[in-house]
């Protein structure tokens, strides 16, 4: 049977997640809630890579007194605002050359100047923690920073803003306060009007484009025999899918789960078969996998590096060896005289129905986000 009792353990997880969200909410969506934030005046609070992986790009200092005016923003922020504030530093260096377009009459690559020679290092100022860019307290933060008027941004009376472009910033509104309404929307935001949400600097870009399945689904997987995830090519032929959905949970089924019941779960229907299937298809002697997410469970047959060869006229040749696969476990079409070619009855094995028309598909993979810790340090 089985391997072993942990994936329908899983599975049985997995049909609460889908019905309670809540309890699937990332480590830092609600940590602010319950954490005391800290605000030492004499702590800039560097950010790390559990920050984010989202976060809201405040400001920017350069130049003198630009760690100090940053400290001020961070300390102001946490203090008076209650916003996990961190800071980050970027140095440009403009006195060394790059290289440029073209090679020269030695064959070298040609190497360009920029106009500015000096070196400068810039410290931004970020609030963060956000899972992702549409995060509704992420926006709501957002529209709060771009009308605040912190003290740490205030200047006269001698004192001179290290905030980068604050000048140029400065006779942008001086020309908006002559052609606006006083009662503008636009000249009520303060020196954080350009506030934007960004990405965690210190995370690889690789973090934002996972193409793969996450840690949740690796683990439903694991310790599965003849897993999918562990075929060493990119593609298979998927010959059947058993879709599982979760039960409601009312206040009976409840009290059971917690006092230790498992609850039922066509999910583990769907996993049940889809072993017993890669099993039956085994002992014929074929390739077979099996994978198992949050809505279903799938049987794949054969591993290839691809599904054809493209044409001249752009299609693409299917490989042999996959369109045999989806012909011999594919539904028999049966054609009678004058008639269109109908799809007959889909096939079985070991009394367990594949499906109608196998395709090829993509062997899933992890995703590299999941190997990075997303644990808020709200500190």
């Amino acid at each position: 049977m089985f391997a072993n009792s942990r994936l329908w353990l899983v599975l049985a997880a997995c049909a609460l997640l889908w019905r309670c969200p809540a309890l699937a909410a990332p480590p830092w969506s609600k940590l602010a809630m319950f954490k005391h934030l800290e605000a030492n005046p004499d702590e800039i609070y560097s950010i790390t890579e559990k920050n984010g992986p989202w976060m809201i790009m405040v400001s920017t200092f350069t130049g003198e007194g630009a760690e100090e005016q940053a400290r001020q923003l961070i300390y102001e922020l946490r203090k008076d605002y209650k916003l996990p504030a961190y800071s980050y530093r970027k140095k440009f260096e403009f006195s060394k050359g790059v290289k440029g377009r073209g090679i020269d009459r030695y064959g070298e690559q040609v190497t360009m100047r920029y106009q500015r020679h000096d070196d400068f290092m810039e410290i931004g100022v970020l609030v963060g923690d956000y899972p992702s860019v549409e995060d509704p307290e992420a926006q709501k933060t957002l529209k709060k920073l771009k009308l605040a008027h912190p003290k740490a941004l205030a200047v006269g009376d001698g004192k001179q803003s290290a905030q980068s472009l604050a000048s140029v910033r400065a006779m942008q509104r001086e020309f908006k306060e002559k052609v606006l309404p006083k009662d503008s929307e636009e000249l009520k935001r303060g020196p954080l009007r350009n506030a934007f949400v960004i990405t965690n600097p210190l995370l690889p870009s690789e973090y934002f484009v996972p193409k793969g399945i996450d840690k949740f689904v690796v683990e439903m997987n694991k310790g599965v025999p003849h897993s999918l995830l562990d075929c060493p090519e990119r593609y298979t032929v998927k010959v059947a899918t058993f879709t599982g959905h979760a039960i409601l949970l009312d206040q009976k089924n409840l009290k059971a789960i917690e006092e230790g019941a498992t609850p039922k779960s066509y999910l583990e229907d769907a996993a049940k078969s889809a072993h017993l299937l890669t099993e039956a298809l085994r002992k014929k002697g074929y390739e077979a996998y099996e994978f198992h997410d949050r809505y279903s469970s799938i049987v794949t047959v054969g591993s290839f590096n691809s599904v054809g060869s493209p044409r001249q006229d752009g299609r693409v040749e299917l490989n042999p060896s996959i369109h045999k696969i989806m012909t011999t476990f594919g539904a028999d079409n049966k054609a009678a005289p004058g008639q269109a070619p109908q799809i007959g009855k889909p096939k079985k094995i070991a009394n367990i129905p594949l499906d109608v028309q196998p395709v090829p598909v993509e062997i899933p993979r992890r995703a590299i986000s999941s190997d990075y810790g997303r644990t808020a340090d709200l500190r």
